[in-house]
């Protein structure tokens, strides 16, 4: 099963004082679009001093960046350096640059400037999330915008000046030599004019890990779609999107009120192909964008679940799938026994905004459930918990964990130790002892994934379950089933795949899917064996494990108390039962079905692990009596428990980094061996892992690292 986790997708970035804005490392860009005019410069007179000669000019000082004669784009002092000297140029990217008399212009009071920048401040900070900085503001008004020729031959990129707006109608209709007062193309051979020579340097590796700011569109499509959020941390420009109610201030059904119907949902313009008439951004980088999304778009659309043009035809590969179980899925598993469909997995889909399986669901117009906010917390009794006191332990909680994060700041990986035990001397102030958690999850690194952006948006529970997402993807593929695969060996020039009944596969390369337990106990062999780095690595990572227990009633006795919501929680007598029958999810709480499903983790499984399956629901029953004593709880009518930590082909739910680790695990494990094997699945993705999103991710990364060999 795997365990979707769930992030914010807010901007993190902390406040700077004014003080502190004019030390930042910024940058400008050139006003000429000529390669000539990027390299042209004054020869200093013969005799004239050294030193005189190096004041001339001045190289941007943002390490790693290649300007050695930076030229600013605002030109907005009459001081402007332009492609001068500057006591200072700021950065912004690789090409553009701005130089410290423009910056003076916008950030000191008694310049004229200074009113233009601090109207932007006020429309920036009444929208968005991020700090309204000086080179934000440069980024987002000051910045000429870019614009590629429309011509089949050409499709030169051009800079415009910087008092041209761009827009859809001229990005669509732009060609090289276009005087813009009349839409009329100067001279014939316009387009023969060499292109900017910083237009090729923005396709490097390196060019936008020197990005200072991230790209924010202007006038996106996205932005009736995206209201309800803060347009900064959608990619968009708060300065371009004007909010009369801060996303903060509102309720969950308020902002799904905001959202058009599903049926609306689609972003871009009628006809095929992207552009720059459909992404507007004042960076350089948008040349970068826009083809990566050009490629990204002619892939998912062959890969869309509704072209049925199929990956396998797309390659032009021979795909076949070994799949060990009489079924796909792995721990992705539905139930529909008790009249509703169960995940006994993964069920749900945790930030929906641009997540890919949200978009598979809504192509294939399955049903996705938002999950409501409100949880009662109801003591053994059946007393419900205070908010206030409910919302008290939560910030206390919180307390904790900022302090194990001070804590965490300059210990090494030698001196991580248990996230548990460490919160527990964190709230008591007691001695340290490794001993009192079994559950050994990295104090240092246990939310490693946080420095990466989440998907942002509702939570969803999927009400067909994620099979029928499964088995649309796995339609027209040569799936092998009840095949389990026992050697790979990989010594020669392809890689031959051998099963437990004998039968073998020869390929030219092999992706490796499997559980990450079945990796650390040696189910599978490799010849050779796997190299130390990645064997270390997958030792590195836990394999947590959750169990579900599912009941189905004759009746709907928690209505009265529950009062709609999709779930509430129970908070345990002892802290050796925390993590049993920890919640409990309505699965129909709209319709006329009774089923519960509840959860139980952590140190509780110990207490299942010698019951049998009626065991545990007497013993669930019992925690439901005392949560709900003021009235009769029948018994349950049928029952679901899962045993993934006994199924021989997962014996986990999802990975985690163990005390010692780090994040990097992740990323070692994903790399490939000789070219020839490959590695995919939740404990692959860094950014995503316990997820469905993340294990389906990590598929297409390593689809397309495959394609590209």
């Amino acid at each position: 099963m795997l365990a979707d986790s769930v992030g914010s997708g807010r901007c993190r970035g902390r406040k700077r004082s004014a003080a502190a804005v004019g030390g930042l490392d910024s940058g400008g860009r050139g006003r000429s679009s000529t390669p000539a005019a990027q390299t042209r410069r004054k020869v200093p007179e013969p005799g004239e001093d050294d030193d005189q000669s190096e004041k001339k000019f001045r190289k941007c000082e943002k390490s790693g960046c290649p300007a050695m004669y930076p030229m600013c784009f605002a030109s907005a002092s009459e001081r402007c350096a332009r492609n001068g000297y500057t006591s200072r140029w700021y950065h912004l990217s690789c090409g553009e640059h701005f130089c410290n008399e423009c910056f003076d212009h916008y950030y000191r009071s008694h310049k004229d400037g200074y009113e233009t920048f601090s109207s932007w401040k006020r429309v920036w900070t009444s929208n968005g999330k991020s700090e309204p900085s000086l080179k934000a503001f440069m980024a987002d008004q000051e910045l000429p915008y870019w614009v590629q020729c429309t011509k089949a031959d050409c499709g030169k990129w051009r800079q415009l000046s910087k008092d041209t707006h761009l827009s859809a109608a001229l990005a669509s209709s732009y060609c090289c030599g276009m005087k813009l007062s009349s839409s009329k193309v100067e001279g014939s051979d316009a387009c023969s004019q060499p292109e900017d020579l910083r237009v090729a340097g923005v396709t490097d590796s390196w060019w936008l890990s020197m990005l200072i700011l991230p790209p924010l569109f202007k006038d996106s499509p996205a932005t009736p779609f995206l209201s309800c959020y803060y347009p900064d941390c959608v990619g968009m420009s708060p300065s371009a999107s004007p909010s009369n109610h801060p996303p903060g201030n509102q309720r969950p059904e308020q902002r799904r009120a905001a959202q058009p119907h599903s049926e609306s949902r689609s972003v871009g313009r009628s006809q095929p192909g992207l552009s720059s008439s459909t992404l507007m951004i004042r960076l350089l980088t948008e040349v970068d964008l826009i083809q990566t999304l050009q490629a990204n778009q002619g892939f998912f659309t062959q890969w869309s679940v509704l072209k049925r043009k199929h990956p396998k035809y797309t390659f032009k590969s021979n795909v076949v799938v070994l799949e060990a179980r009489e079924r796909i899925g792995g721990r992705v598993w539905d139930d529909a026994s008790l009249g509703v469909t169960v995940g006994c997995g993964a069920q749900i889909v945790n930030g929906c905004v641009n997540n890919p399986i949200a978009l598979m669901c809504e192509q294939l117009g399955l049903r996705m459930h938002t999950l409501g906010v409100r949880c009662e917390l109801i003591q053994e009794g059946g007393r419900v918990t205070d908010t206030a006191l409910d919302k008290r332990m939560d910030f206390h909680f919180n307390a904790v964990l900022d302090a194990v994060s001070e804590w965490r700041k300059d210990k090494s990986q030698s001196q991580d130790a248990p996230l548990g035990g460490e919160m527990h001397v964190m709230r008591n102030q007691e001695s340290r002892s490794t001993n009192l958690y079994t559950v050994q999850v990295s104090a240092c690194s246990w939310d490693h994934n946080e420095c990466f952006a989440q998907f942002s948006g509702d939570h969803t529970l999927l009400a067909d379950g994620y099979s029928s997402v499964l088995h649309k993807l796995a339609q027209e593929l040569d799936i092998r089933l009840n095949t389990a695969v026992q050697h790979v060996d990989y010594s020669g020039e392809g890689v031959t795949v051998t099963s437990r009944c004998g039968s073998r596969w020869s390929a030219q390369k092999v992706l490796v899917t499997v559980p990450l337990a079945l990796l650390q106990k040696n189910i599978i062999g490799f010849s050779p064996p796997l190299p130390d780095r990645k064997l270390k690595a997958i030792h590195s990572l836990g394999a947590g494990v959750i169990e579900k227990v599912a009941l189905q009633f004759p009746t709907r006795f928690w209505d009265s108390k529950i009062q709609g919501a999709d779930y509430f929680g129970h908070i345990p007598p002892c802290p050796e039962k925390r993590g049993l029958f920890s919640v409990f999810y309505d699965m129909c709480p709209q319709g006329d079905e009774c089923v519960l499903m509840t959860v139980v983790t952590g140190e509780a499984l110990s207490l299942l692990r010698d019951l049998q399956d009626s065991q545990v629901v007497d013993l669930c029953m019992s925690v439901l009596r005392e949560l709900f004593q003021e009235q009769e709880v029948p018994d349950p009518l049928r029952f679901l428990v899962t045993r993934w930590s006994r199924d021989p082909w997962a014996q986990m739910s999802y990975s985690f980094v163990k005390t010692g680790g780090s994040g990097e695990a992740y990323d070692i494990i994903a790399e490939d061996v000789q070219g020839k094997l490959f590695f995919a699945g939740e404990a692959t993705n860094r950014h995503f892992p316990q997820t469905v999103t993340g294990a389906y991710l990590s598929g297409v990364r390593e689809a397309s690292k495959i394609a590209a060999l």
